[in-house]
């Protein structure tokens, strides 16, 4: 087998890492079979606070960057992308947790932050006002999702950037079916006071 594929592998591993039930054991809270059940940050926000939301925010933002920078360090951008896509699929679909994983998008933020930073920097800038105006992290994250994807295309990225990021946002938006038609149906729960 090819070194670099030994490497994704271990992106995909590291995707894999539990960041929420960890965090949520150190509260006494988990977030399986608590609020929406997703282990993520914004269902830990809802169920834990924001300490514990920010913690896992950061760990899953962690393993994208973390596995798209070895990727970038050993071998370029192809084998960083490689990378970060196999570290965003393992958050998702976890093996190990018979592929019951969270919905992606703080691990992809932490891909985009390696490969396309200033883009990154101003989706996560627009999730946190969006966020802080409706009180609904699912809006911020899939209108900071599609920036990204409209960022990577405006700044001249060539075009397998470009559907790199598209097909790892259509990915994250069919992991948000269930926000979307909560989002519609206006029965979307907030985070944090009214």
């Amino acid at each position: 087998m090819d070194w670099a594929w030994l490497v994704v592998i271990g992106a995909y591993a590291l995707g894999t890492f539990p960041s929420a039930q960890l965090v949520g054991r150190l509260v006494d809270h988990d977030p399986t079979t608590e609020g929406s059940g997703n282990p993520g940050a914004s269902n830990m926000l809802r169920v834990a606070g924001k300490s514990a939301g920010a913690a896992v925010l950061v760990l899953d933002t962690l393993k994208g960057a973390v596995a798209t920078l070895v990727g970038l360090g050993l071998d370029g951008r192809p084998l960083a992308a490689a990378c970060g896509v196999a570290a965003v699929l393992g958050h998702i679909l976890p093996i190990g947790r018979g592929r019951r994983g969270g919905k992606g998008v703080a691990t992809f933020g932490g891909v985009g932050l390696v490969m396309w930073p200033f883009v990154s920097l101003g989706a996560l800038a627009l999730w946190i006002v969006l966020v802080r105006l409706t009180k609904k992290p699912s809006i911020g994250s899939l209108v900071g999702i599609v920036f990204i994807v409209a960022g990577v295309w405006t700044t001249g990225r060539d075009g397998w950037e470009i559907a790199l990021a598209a097909g790892l946002v259509a990915v994250i938006v069919i992991r948000h079916a269930g926000n979307i038609r909560r989002l519609f149906g206006r029965s979307e729960k907030a985070v944090g006071p009214s």
